[in-house]
């Protein structure tokens, strides 16, 4: 069954793909929509019967795929709990992007490349979740990369869609660049690449420190590491592979720094944007530091990096995500802060609570944006929400389906986000590295943003006078059936994700549920801390989601002109937050131009003056001059070449007479 799911989308990729011309664009889509619910429905109930089942791991071996010195990779599959999470969470979302995209891109006369390339991102996706090696994972890691850079290019005729897909290719391969140099590090420290070897060695390294983590042994007597005759620390070199691991994971994963290819990845159609942002590729980073924990147990100092890193980055994305006029990109930005939440979990060590949110983000995230694109499809494809107001009674099953992936965002009480979003928050409160209480501090202050610019997209779009022209008002209307189911069932998730599963993601059951899959050390009790959290201190992020709607209201509803007024008022901070903090400023300064002048003197000077001008041009010029010097001997008058006769007869005496020629 493991096999089918994963092979599922790889058929429905190659017969779009290969056949997709021929066979048809109908053909092409509900092939490849069969195929991923038959996948998603495959993925439910081996969730059910293994995940709440059996507790052992499953490995499947498939063949062998590389076999050098000590390097041992087979092709197989890992299949956990973490694993069968991971299943659920990309086929359903993948199926339910596939069944929307029959209805947004019915006008597209691309579809099935466009369905080739939806199977070809969930297999790839599938192919990193389920893999039981580095090796296989970078593969599922590079295979998502490309298949994003094809999605957000498909409409490859706009300049910008273009300049977006590349940039999430270069900026994407900074962080794989550091990914591969993490899996080079795990190589030399553990001789394997298999998981299994891996955390069997983190174990042992994990007894002879006595259980206190790397830190904790760096002292005199701690292990080493025997490298090149060299003797290097165990717990730096953990470090330091830790970090390298969590480079790569901070570009898949959009976090601060590798953050700015994700806002310019809406260039692609609204669905891609669902289908990376929501449950899939951004998710990607958030599951290796999962599956890797047994590792960044070891290393305080890295969990400490994490903590920082995805608390600056859920309060910097929704800084920018408060003032953001695009209907798509303020739900990119929440996805960034998001994302930032779920790094926090990982960096106190609450790691069944990132995937948890990570579970529930997806159900959510997926319906915003695909109730976006509702949104667009009925408006002429405008984005631009001061463009549109008052559209509530015109298209009222994407508006309720919004207003519930709203709750559910901004934790509105019993629904999937009140249950997954809050424990992060008191994770990090209970949290004991040196960043956990900043942590704590960033998310609770985002709580509070998230609720604003949330309801100020439903406020902006929904509600008011409608700002739109009398002719695209004349036109709208509610999207399709195809369109509007993904959007009730996703809505079904956000609504009851959280409240069925908390117990067996961090409650009670959790010991049980997870079992092998998620590792925490023995001194690690932050699961156990968060449910003994006062009730002041849990109540905060309900108070903050309460604050931010009151505000929103009454900035959008009871006085609209109020907004302008506190942009004028505070016009640096607003052109702040409103160009991004400028990262993509500083990056053309920093690296953009000098890039461009290194080149362009390489191109000019190096390669032209340099390289041809005294090797192929410079050559041919030579030959050119001296052509055209003999060229002027060929004047026609018969006495000048007698005497270029008689100039070569005296050469050839005169050569014969000193060269001694008998």
């Amino acid at each position: 069954m493991y096999q089918t799911i994963v092979l599922l989308p790889l058929a429905g990729f190659l017969i779009a793909g290969l056949f997709g011309n021929a066979i048809g664009a109908k053909a092409s889509e509900y092939t490849t929509s069969a195929f991923l619910v038959a996948a998603a429905v495959l993925s439910w109930i081996a969730f059910i019967s293994f995940g709440f089942g059996e507790s052992e791991t499953l490995r499947i071996t498939l063949f062998q795929w590389m076999q050098s010195g000590g390097l041992d990779v087979s092709w197989s599959l890992r299949i956990d709990r973490l694993t069968l999470v991971m299943l659920v969470v990309v086929n359903t979302v993948s199926s339910l992007v596939h069944i929307y995209s029959i209805g947004y891109m019915h006008h597209d006369p691309h579809r099935p490349r466009f369905f080739a390339y939806l199977s070809l991102f969930t297999f790839a996706m599938l192919m990193l979740v389920t893999s039981n090696n580095l090796v296989q994972m970078f593969f599922g890691w590079e295979g998502v990369g490309l298949a994003s850079y094809l999605l957000i290019g498909f409409w490859y005729k706009k300049p910008s869609a273009n300049a977006a897909a590349m940039k999430a290719f270069i900026v994407n391969r900074v962080g794989d660049f550091g990914f591969i140099l993490g899996i080079f590090g795990v190589f030399v420290l553990f001789g394997s690449v298999n998981f299994d070897t891996i955390f069997a060695g983190a174990a042992d390294i994990a007894g002879q420190m006595g259980g206190e983590g790397a830190e904790a042994a760096a002292g005199a007597g701690a292990p080493v590491l025997n490298f090149a005759g060299y003797a290097l620390p165990m717990a730096g070199a953990l470090t330091a592979v830790c970090l390298l691991l969590f480079l790569g994971a901070m570009g898949k994963s959009a976090q601060l720094g590798l953050h700015t290819w994700l806002p310019d990845a809406m260039e692609g159609p609204t669905p891609v944007s669902a289908l990376i942002h929501a449950a899939t590729m951004v998710t990607a980073g958030v599951f290796m530091l999962a599956r890797m924990s047994p590792i960044f147990e070891l290393s305080h100092t890295a969990l400490t990096v994490v903590t920082f890193v995805g608390a600056t980055t859920a309060l910097f994305a929704a800084t920018v995500g408060l003032v953001q006029n695009d209907i798509k990109r303020v739900i990119a930005y929440s996805t960034c802060s998001q994302l930032g939440y779920m790094f926090v979990a990982l960096g106190v060590g609450a790691y069944g609570v990132a995937i948890f949110h990570l579970f529930t983000h997806a159900f959510f995230k997926a319906l915003l944006f695909l109730g976006a694109g509702s949104v667009i499809h009925s408006v002429s494809d405008e984005q631009d929400m001061r463009r549109m107001g008052g559209l509530r009674k015109h298209i009222p099953v994407t508006y309720w389906t919004m207003v519930i992936g709203t709750l559910a965002l901004t934790g509105f009480p019993f629904t999937a986000g009140y249950f997954s979003k809050d424990a992060v928050i008191e994770a990090a409160f209970v949290g004991h590295n040196s960043f956990a209480m900043y942590g704590w501090g960033l998310t609770v202050i985002s709580a509070l943003l998230t609720s604003f610019y949330s309801w100020r997209l439903i406020f902006l779009t929904f509600h008011g006078k409608p700002r739109a022209s009398a002719d695209v008002m004349h036109h709208v209307h509610e999207s399709p059936m195809v369109m509007l189911v993904p959007l009730l069932i996703l809505s079904v998730g956000a609504l009851f994700a959280g409240i069925v599963f908390e117990g067996f993601f961090v409650g009670h059951e959790y010991a049980e549920f997870w079992g092998v899959s998620l590792f925490t050390g023995p001194d690690n009790h932050v699961l156990h801390d968060l449910h003994e959290v006062a009730f002041g201190i849990a109540i905060i992020p309900t108070v903050m989601m309460a604050l931010g709607f009151a505000i929103a209201w009454a900035f959008y509803i009871r006085n609209p002109s109020l907004p302008g007024q506190v942009a004028a008022r505070h016009r640096g901070l607003y052109q702040f937050f409103l160009n991004k903090w400028y990262f993509d400023e500083l990056y053309d300064f920093l690296f953009v131009r000098p890039a461009k002048a290194i080149g362009t003197f390489l191109w000019k000077t190096g390669d032209g003056r340099v390289i041809d001008g005294l090797g192929p041009d410079g050559i041919s010029a030579r030959v050119v001059d001296v052509t055209n010097r003999v060229v002027r001997l060929q004047t026609g008058y018969l006495y000048h070449y007698a005497f270029a006769m008689l100039i070569g007869v005296a050469a050839l005496v005169t050569w014969m007479m000193l060269g001694g020629v008998n």
